[in-house]
């Protein structure tokens, strides 16, 4: 009997002990979120990302490995831009039956996007909590790439919420310049640009690339099309310290943007009669003012949101000196005070001299339109080339890809979108909306950039 005793009151102490273990565990698994994931058979969770170095048009693939079967995750991905604003992303997923988790396999059920999208965390970055208003994500110094930090997480978590350790993580590097792209600043007679040249002698088919009043010098697309085998010259015109006359007004009239053409079309590494002109917003405007009035022969044009028409009464020959800020008058504020300048470039709103001769358009004409744009009359613009070039008899040389929810900044795939953004902060600061839904505008930029290859591929190497 006291050998029974003993045994039950040894096995009790057991039982003890194993209750205070098995406590000890379940608190040491709120504190440190890991415990459950460590296995003697099981190795540690694994995050990769492939390729690691990547162009930033190029997808990449995203898995995690070594998870529990069935369990829900949070991956994140943050990255510290120029001006050291922090953008972050994350989407809810379940592992798999045998306890991987793929972004192009996958759904996210929750965070920042639903459903399969294997570049969703880059795409669907946007500004953390409590940083400045009104920043937009566009990369400055293109020798250097976006530096992106993903993340595995146990749990559906938020950002604010995600416990202190991670199960595992990668860092993705994002470039603009492949290997062996070279970058040539040019202030060369008045013209102040930068020419990216692909490896090797050339000679290449070429791009002048032009941007919007928001001025300065982009360089970001024009990296791009170097990196596809392109050269391309990113052009500036104002809101530029190289340029003469004040900052804030165009000084620079049509002699300057035929030099910048013919510069481009004369460089020794470039085909001459392979030169094609993008524009996005204003640049439309000047890339179909350079294709028809200055008697020079590009041999393809692309059009993204920008209007057909002048808004900044331009008079045409070499007059210069113009305020970049539109009439005003035309100025429409949403209900947070978002100035858009849709009305601006209404054709009702503009005088008939400012309108360009379409009809001599004698190349291709693609023009990419986002159904959502709020900055420019784009739909308007698209319908009067269309039916200027069918009155010419010249239909087959546009082409049009409309796409709804899209905004008025189409980038480069997997970029960000900006419904709205700081457009300057003196005299007073002012926030722009420029439209889009951040699926449907990615999707947009996806299907756009692919076709813009397509379209110079035919138009510039064939």
């Amino acid at each position: 009997m006291l050998r029974v005793r003993k045994l039950q009151q040894h096995t009790v102490l057991k039982l003890i002990q194993c209750f205070t273990l098995q406590r000890r565990q379940t608190s040491l698994h709120h504190a440190v979120g890991a415990v459950q994931w460590m296995s003697r058979n099981r190795p540690a969770p694994l995050l990769t990302a492939a390729p690691v170095r990547a162009i930033v048009d190029e997808p990449i693939s995203i898995k995690g490995q070594f998870l529990p079967p069935y369990s829900p995750v949070t991956l994140c991905a943050r990255l510290y831009c120029e001006d050291g604003d922090l953008w972050e992303a994350s989407a809810h997923y379940n592992t798999k039956a045998d306890g991987t988790v793929n972004l192009t396999r996958d759904h996210s059920v929750g965070g920042s996007y639903l459903g399969c999208e294997p570049m969703g965390l880059f795409w669907a970055l946007r500004p953390s909590p409590g940083e400045r208003e009104g920043p937009r994500l566009r990369k400055k110094n293109v020798e250097t790439p976006y530096v992106v930090h993903i993340s595995l997480w146990d749990g559906h978590v938020s950002p604010s919420e995600r416990p202190s350790t991670e199960l595992a993580a990668v860092t993705a590097e994002r470039w603009f310049m492949a290997p062996g792209v070279r970058r040539i600043e040019i202030r060369q007679n008045g013209i102040v640009g930068t020419l990216f040249l692909p490896p090797g002698p050339g000679p290449f088919p070429a791009m002048l690339d032009l941007w919007g009043v928001g001025g300065g010098l982009p360089e970001y697309r024009s990296a791009l099309f170097a990196s596809r085998g392109y050269a391309s010259l990113s052009l500036a015109y104002m809101k530029h310290k190289d340029l003469p006359g004040p900052f804030h007004c165009l000084t620079v009239g049509d002699s300057y943007f035929k030099s910048a053409f013919q510069l481009l079309q004369e460089h020794h590494q470039v085909c001459a009669d392979r030169v094609g002109i993008i524009g996005l917003s204003y640049g439309v405007y000047l890339t179909l003012r350079i294709a028809t009035q200055f008697g020079v022969k590009p041999s393809c044009l692309i059009c993204v949101n920008g209007p057909a028409v002048n808004i900044m009464k331009h008079s045409g020959g070499d007059s210069r000196t113009q305020d970049s800020d539109s009439d005003p008058q035309y100025w429409t504020y949403d209900h947070q005070g978002y100035v858009t300048f849709k009305e601006v470039s209404s054709l009702h709103n503009i005088c008939p001299g400012s309108r360009l001769k379409l009809e001599n358009i004698t190349c291709p004409l693609m023009y990419i339109l986002g159904e959502d744009d709020l900055n420019t009359s784009s739909v308007e613009s698209v319908n009067l080339i269309e039916e200027t070039l069918r009155a010419a008899g010249k239909s087959h040389l546009f082409t049009c890809l409309s796409y709804p929810g899209a905004g008025h900044l189409i980038e480069p795939p997997y970029t960000p979108l900006a419904r709205t953004s700081q457009w300057r902060v003196k005299p007073i600061k002012m926030m722009v909306a420029w439209g889009g839904h951040v699926s449907p505008h990615a999707a947009a930029q996806e299907d756009a950039w692919r076709n813009i290859q397509e379209f110079m591929e035919n138009n510039l190497r064939q």
